[in-house]
């Protein structure tokens, strides 16, 4: 029978084990998806299929450049707990990973989970006897690579959030501002005109929505839909955002000071975007009781 991805995909999502995992026991087991959960809960893959499900908001960004400057990269990896993503050998994988993701040159996370970390194992290997071995869920969950002949500028604020940036132009200690600055102001694109004609149509009908409540004349609204546009798209674009270390003036004025373009940045947040679960300790403790009777 022919293993094909979608029937990968379905036991990984099933077991929460690895792709090539995954597919070594449906070729085994012929394709009987039963059959390839029994064989990989056999070959003591049960333990990380059962905390695969749970949520695993914590853990750490981190980030590593190449001795030239010219290239970096960063990634999250998360763990269920504050306490693990403190853990000696939580830190070691994720020191690991993301040098082999900078060796690599790896923007990619499912080619990142299949590349060889040590001792012939794959980074989604090594993840899952972590997994077996702290007892939480241990998620590689996203990874960026840049590269440029420029200037390449990495900040991270803690372990909680990481940004890089890359720059024409300008040096280390503006790309670095620039980076700190990112970490702070979270801009989503670099200048306003980047910004998806879709998300633009749709902010204007709610602030023409909002002006039309004033019950001022047309061309009025006009002139109050435009203010309100142009305040939006400073807000959110890098250029147009005042700068940290100096509001007086937007970061646009600031790069065509220094004769500096920003060509792109990543930044990651810790966690963002995942739900949380919510623990209600009182519950959680009459369910423990309740089921001690």
């Amino acid at each position: 029978m022919t293993i094909t991805a979608s029937l990968v995909k379905e036991l990984r999502q099933l077991t929460g084990c690895g792709m090539m995992d995954c597919k070594k026991a449906l070729t085994e087991a012929n394709g009987d998806m039963e059959k390839a959960s029994d064989i990989l809960r056999t070959k003591g893959m049960a333990k990380v299929a059962k905390k695969a499900g749970r949520i695993a908001a914590e853990g750490v960004i981190a980030l590593r450049t190449s001795s030239d400057g010219k290239e970096a990269a960063m990634l999250e990896i998360n763990s269920e707990t504050d306490f693990v993503a403190r853990d000696d050998n939580f830190l070691n994988f994720v020191n690991l990973v993301v040098e082999k993701a900078l060796v690599e040159k790896v923007s990619d996370i499912e080619i990142l989970s299949e590349t060889k970390l040590a001792e012939d194992k794959t980074v989604e290997q090594v993840r899952q006897e972590l997994i077996v071995k702290i007892g939480e869920n241990i998620n590689v969950r996203r990874v960026a690579f840049v590269k440029t002949d420029d200037v390449i500028g990495a900040y991270l604020h803690g372990t909680r959030i990481g940004v890089l940036v890359t720059l024409t132009g300008g040096d280390i200690a503006l790309a670095k501002d620039i980076a700190m600055h990112i970490a702070a102001s979270k801009p989503l694109i670099i200048t306003p005109e980047q910004i998806d004609p879709n998300i633009l149509a749709h902010e204007k009908e709610i602030y023409r929505a909002q002006a039309l409540e004033s019950g001022k004349p047309e061309n009025i609204i006009e002139k109050m839909v435009e203010g309100r546009i142009k305040k939006y798209l400073n807000e959110i674009s890098l250029q147009g955002q005042p700068f940290v270390k100096n509001p007086d003036i937007s970061v646009g004025q600031l790069l065509k000071e220094k004769n500096a373009q920003v060509q792109t940045f990543v930044r990651f947040e810790l966690g963002e975007g995942i739900e949380k679960k919510t623990e209600n300790f009182a519950k959680e403790v009459k369910a423990q009781v309740e089921a001690m009777k």
